[in-house]
């Protein structure tokens, strides 16, 4: 498995560390991660994490803007000003910083959750509200794609 799948909550320790679990660890190995880039998602009280490969990404993308417009500089302050490397110690735990507890909101506990080529972090109760209104959204969509039309897939 070489995806960022599923989601757990763990628990933040006395020191102010929390594990990333097990499955997402053995990703960041297998990727060969060294340090994880953490980015304040844009629209969410959510931190996107993933390796370099995730930072290149978004440095691609800015890359392809006229970089004497306003646009590659709100991108590269996004990008590098409301972003900060993470690094795992020995026992597979990140310190959640101010940088984190700040953007999130996150306590005594940490929400992880994959989406793929990297996982987010999350406040538990703030990720519950987010999936609920994810399912919900996703309701409309399908009730209006299947209007009129036959089957619509697993149930």
């Amino acid at each position: 498995m070489d995806r960022f799948l599923s989601s757990a909550v763990n628990r933040i320790d006395a020191k102010g560390r929390v594990s990333v679990p097990a499955h997402f660890r053995a990703v960041v190995q297998r990727r060969g991660y060294q340090e994880l880039y953490a980015l304040k998602a844009l629209d969410r009280p959510a931190l996107d994490v993933g390796g370099l490969d995730l930072l290149d990404r978004y440095e691609e993308r800015i890359a392809m803007e006229d970089p004497f417009l306003q646009t590659a500089d709100d991108m590269s302050y996004f990008v590098h000003g409301d972003s900060d490397f993470l690094k795992l110690d020995q026992d597979g735990r990140i310190t959640v910083t101010d940088f984190i507890r700040d953007h999130t909101g996150i306590t005594t506990e940490v929400a992880f959750v994959g989406r793929g080529t990297f996982f987010q972090m999350w406040e538990p109760s703030q990720l519950a509200d987010y999936g609920a209104q994810v399912r919900e959204r996703l309701m409309k969509l399908r009730q209006a794609g299947t209007t009129g039309a036959t089957g619509g897939g697993p149930e």
